[in-house]
């Protein structure tokens, strides 16, 4: 076991927490800062992208959704 949570790539995280959005209102800023109102906001239009991009927003809004930041910790990841 890596340390993630099950069923979750950890890979998606990382790129999370040092990836920044490419585009938008928000262009620039890391991925884990997104607000949550903005991602509600994409899930509710059908606005998430397709490949990679969509993959982290969606997982985004859900870790945002259910109150799990605490998964965006570089501790939580470990080694």
């Amino acid at each position: 076991m890596d340390g993630s949570p099950v069923g979750l790539d950890r890979s998606i995280i990382i790129d999370l927490m040092t990836k920044e959005m490419p585009y938008g209102k928000y262009k620039g800023l890391k991925f884990s800062r997104l607000p949550e109102p903005y991602l509600a906001w994409m899930s509710r239009s059908g606005a998430f992208p397709q490949g990679r991009l969509g993959v982290l927003l969606q997982t985004l809004y859900e870790i945002k959704l259910n109150g799990l930041e605490h998964l965006l910790n570089e501790r939580h990841l470990g080694g």
